[in-house]
C-alpha cells in the first residue's frame, strides 16, 4: 500500500472554546439519529466536506469519521445480506408526551423551558441506549468470536462502559424531579451537583484519535470488515457505523452548553431555578474548555509521534515544544504531488504520507519552517508561482486554481512551497490559519519583549528609592 492510498484531511483549530449553536428543540438531535448510506467498502477522503473552524473537541468529531482511514477495495466476504428495514428512533416533544389538560395555563416561555428540560432527559435516555448497544452488539460479539483481541477492543472502546452509570444517574435524578403531570420545577441544582462527573470525559475524548486509527487499521482484516458491514446492514444500527456510536459521548458533551443555554433563556430571572442554571452554565463551559485543551494536546502529541525524520537536521525544537495543532491536511504542490502539511503553533511542517509497520506516518519533506519567519501569498486563479516568477499558463484549467504560496528566507537560504487546496474555501481556511498563527507568534513575542523591558527597568526604579 502506498501513501496515495491514505486519505488526509484538514483540521482547523478555533482559538476559543465556544461551541457552534444549532437550534435547540425538535431540530436538535443527537448524532445517533443521523442516517448514513451503507458502504460496500471503506472509502477514502477524495470527496471531503470542506473543513470548518472548530475547537479540538468538536473538530475531532467532525473529522475523525473521515480521517486516518485505510482504503480497502475488498468487498464483504461470505454470504451477502439482504437490505434490512432500518429501525428509526422516535423523537417526541414534551407537549406531545404529557396531557396537560385544561387546568394548566402555561405561558409560551414556560412551555419552551419544559421542552428544553425534557429534551435533556430524552437525550440522556438515547445516549444510554446507544452506549449499551455499542457494548452488546459490537464489543462483546467481537471478543467472543475472536474477531479482535481483548487488548485491541480495550483500546478502541476505552472507558465507554464507565460512562453508562454516569448518565443513568443523571437520568434517574431528572425523572425523580418530574412531577406526575410532566412538569419539572427545578433542575439547576441537579446539574450543579452532577456536572463535575463529566471530567471523566477527559481521558475518553483524548483517546479518540488513537482509537479511530486502530479501528480503521483493523478494517483491513476481512473478518472485521465483514462483521462491521453486517452490523451496518442490520436494523439495530439505524445505518450508523461503529464509530458513530463510539463518537456519541463526545457529541453529547458539546450539546450540554446548548441545552443549558436554552433552559436559561426561558427561565425568568426571578425564578428560583435561574441562579442554579446560571452556575451550571459556567461549570459546563469550564469543563468543555478544559476537555478541549486536553483533547487538542493529545491530538498534537499523536501526530508528532508519527513524524519521520530522514536526517537529524530536520528535527526542530519548535515541533517538540508544540502543544497545539492549528490545522493539517492534504495539499498538492505545483507538480501535482500530494503532501500532508501540519501547522503547529510555532512551525509549519511539510510531509509525505507513508506507511511504516502497517501504520500511517508522515515523512518530513524539507526543513520545518518557523512561523515567525514564514511569509505567505494568495495566488490568484491561473497564476502559479514557480521559481520566483509568475506563469499564467493553463489559466482556464482546474489544475491552476486554489493555489497559495509560503516562503521562508533565512540568511542565504530560500525555501518556497506552492500549494494547491481542494477548493477555494479550503484554501481560505489555510490562509486564515496561517495568518492567525503568525499573529499569535507576534503577540507572544511582543508580550515577552514588553515583560523583559519592564523587568529590565525595575532595578533602576528601585535604585532611585
Amino acid at each position: 500500500m502506498v501513501a496515495k492510498d491514505y486519505p488526509v484531511y484538514l483540521l482547523i483549530n478555533r482559538a476559543n472554546c465556544s461551541v457552534d449553536e444549532p437550534s435547540v428543540g425538535r431540530e436538535l438531535k443527537e448524532p445517533s439519529t443521523k442516517r448514513v448510506k451503507p458502504l460496500s467498502r471503506v472509502t477514502s477522503l477524495a470527496s471531503l466536506i470542506p473543513p470548518v473552524k472548530a475547537a479540538p473537541l468538536k473538530r475531532i468529531g467532525q473529522t475523525l469519521q473521515r480521517s486516518i482511514s485505510f482504503r480497502s477495495d475488498c468487498r464483504p466476504w461470505g454470504r451477502q445480506i439482504a437490505p434490512a428495514i432500518t429501525k428509526r428512533r422516535d423523537s417526541k416533544l414534551w407537549s406531545e408526551t404529557f396531557d396537560l389538560g385544561l387546568g394548566h395555563m402555561l405561558s409560551s416561555t414556560e412551555i419552551k423551558r419544559q421542552e428544553a428540560i425534557f429534551e435533556l432527559s430524552q437525550g440522556e435516555q438515547d445516549l444510554i441506549e446507544d452506549l449499551k448497544l455499542a457494548k452488546k452488539a459490537y464489543r462483546d460479539p467481537m471478543l467472543k468470536l475472536s474477531i479482535m483481541t481483548e487488548h485491541e477492543l480495550n483500546q478502541i472502546f476505552f472507558t465507554l462502559d464507565s460512562l453508562i452509570p454516569l448518565h443513568e444517574d443523571l437520568l434517574s435524578r431528572l425523572r425523580e424531579a418530574r412531577k406526575p403531570d410532566g412538569l419539572t420545577d427545578h433542575v439547576g441544582h441537579i446539574l450543579v451537583d452532577w456536572l463535575p462527573c463529566l471530567e471523566t470525559y477527559n481521558s475518553y475524548c483524548s483517546n479518540q484519535v488513537a482509537a479511530k486509527a486502530l479501528l480503521d487499521h483493523k478494517k483491513q482484516d476481512h473478518r472485521v470488515h465483514d462483521f462491521l458491514q453486517r452490523c451496518l446492514e442490520s436494523p439495530f444500527s439505524r445505518k450508523l457505523d461503529l464509530w458513530s456510536f463510539l463518537d456519541i459521548p463526545r457529541s453529547r458533551l458539546v450539546k450540554y452548553p446548548l441545552l443549558l443555554r436554552e433552559m436559561l433563556k426561558h427561565t425568568p430571572n426571578d425564578h428560583p431555578d435561574h441562579q442554579h442554571l446560571d452556575e451550571a452554565m459556567n461549570m459546563i463551559q469550564s469543563i468543555v474548555a478544559d476537555i478541549n485543551t486536553q483533547t487538542g494536546e493529545s491530538e498534537c502529541r499523536y501526530y508528532k509521534e508519527r513524524l519521520l525524520y530522514l536526517e537529524s537536521g530536520q528535527r526542530d525544537l519548535l515541533i517538540d515544544s508544540s502543544r497545539i495543532l492549528s490545522c493539517h491536511g492534504e495539499l498538492k504542490n505545483n507538480r501535482g504531488a500530494k503532501l500532508h502539511v501540519f501547522l503547529f503553533q510555532d512551525v509549519l511542517v511539510v510531509t509525505r504520507a507513508v506507511t511504516q509497520n502497517e501504520q500511517l506516518c508522515y515523512q518530513l519533506h524539507r526543513q520545518p519552517i518557523p512561523i515567525r519567519d514564514l511569509e505567505w501569498e494568495d495566488l490568484q486563479g491561473g497564476e502559479v508561482r514557480l521559481g520566483g516568477s509568475i506563469r499564467g499558463a493553463f489559466s482556464h484549467s482546474e489544475r491552476t486554481k486554489n493555489f497559495f504560496q509560503v516562503v521562508f528566507r533565512s540568511g542565504g537560504q530560500l525555501q518556497m512551497h506552492c500549494f494547491q487546496a481542494s477548493d477555494a474555501f479550503n484554501k481560505q481556511q489555510w490562509l486564515n490559519c496561517i495568518r492567525q498563527a503568525k499573529e499569535a507568534v507576534w503577540s507572544a513575542e511582543s508580550g515577552a519583549a514588553q515583560t523583559a523591558c519592564q523587568d529590565g527597568a525595575r532595578p533602576q526604579h528601585d535604585a532611585q528609592h
